[in-house]
């Protein structure tokens, strides 16, 4: 699709590029690009492509709900009853480049719109891949008293900033009454047999030069359950830590908050998302 001012969109190039290689597949084995074009063949008016220098994601209020420690997993789909949901995109900086390793900490209400606030039902974390791609396998959540349906995220690149967010879904008469609610957050949405398939692609504010490639590696989603070494020991990328785990970092002691493996640019300062000064 072209910009405004005629060009052909470096994340239209990207997604061409992604889509003859390992880009995420939907249930029903097509791509999944948040940008596609709707099934009537016009351009989502709310999800601009992006292009060099496109504004990121808008944040928004992270409700009463979040619990830091989510499991690492990409899929909900079995916390509970309801429609099968799948939600798929990327991640882009500034330049339109892919980010790898990007965190993801997703949490929704259940079929019926209740949090659930003692366990993890219905939260999760997972980090994009090499082609800045994840997937969620979950369920269509409830309607929360108050509010339209929608999905609670966060997002935080290596060394930079947490950013959250929501995403909301098409059609829904609350849309108009939700005074939280975006337009700008809305999921391309469609129905493949019994499965929703929903699609979105956020961008962070992370500088980068275009047509370099994504700066950061992949982090293996391995948790361990063998603790590391109490406060004294030493923080390493390559390391992979557990909820709980200790490790010092230029002579702080850090609490693990999340299940991780350790890369350069994710040093415990830099990451409060997965590391808490003890």
């Amino acid at each position: 699709m072209p910009t405004p001012d005629g060009m052909i969109s470096r994340k239209t190039v990207l997604k061409a590029a992604a889509a003859l290689s390992a880009a995420p597949l939907l249930v029903g084995g097509g791509v999944a690009l948040a940008r596609d074009r709707i099934s009537s063949g016009e351009p989502l008016s709310f999800t601009p492509e992006c292009h060099d220098g496109d504004a990121p994601t808008i944040e928004q209020t992270e409700g009463p709900y979040f619990k830091p420690n989510s499991p690492l997993r990409s899929s909900m789909v079995n916390d509970g009853p309801g429609t099968h949901l799948v939600v798929s995109g990327y991640v882009f900086g500034r330049a339109c480049r892919p980010i790898s390793g990007v965190l993801l900490d997703f949490w929704q209400a259940d079929n019926d719109g209740d949090y659930d606030n003692v366990t993890y039902t219905f939260r999760g974390h997972q980090f994009t891949d090499a082609n800045g791609a994840y997937k969620l396998d979950t369920i269509v959540p409830g309607l929360y008293p108050g509010r339209t349906r929608h999905i609670h995220v966060k997002l935080q690149a290596p060394g930079r900033p947490i950013v959250t967010t929501q995403l909301y879904f098409p059609g829904e008469p609350r849309n108009s009454t939700d005074t939280i609610y975006d337009a700008r957050l809305l999921m391309n949405v469609r129905q493949n047999g019994p499965t929703r398939e929903g699609t979105f692609d956020f961008v962070l504010n992370v500088p980068q030069t275009p047509g370099t490639p994504s700066p950061t590696p992949t982090p293996t989603p391995t948790a361990t359950s063998t603790p590391t070494t109490p406060p004294g020991g030493t923080w390493a990328p390559g390391t992979s830590y557990g909820a709980g785990d200790r490790a010092t970092y230029s002579g702080v002691s850090y609490t693990c908050l999340q299940a991780h493996t350790a890369m350069v640019g994710w040093e415990p300062p830099n990451v409060p998302a997965l590391w808490k000064r003890s």
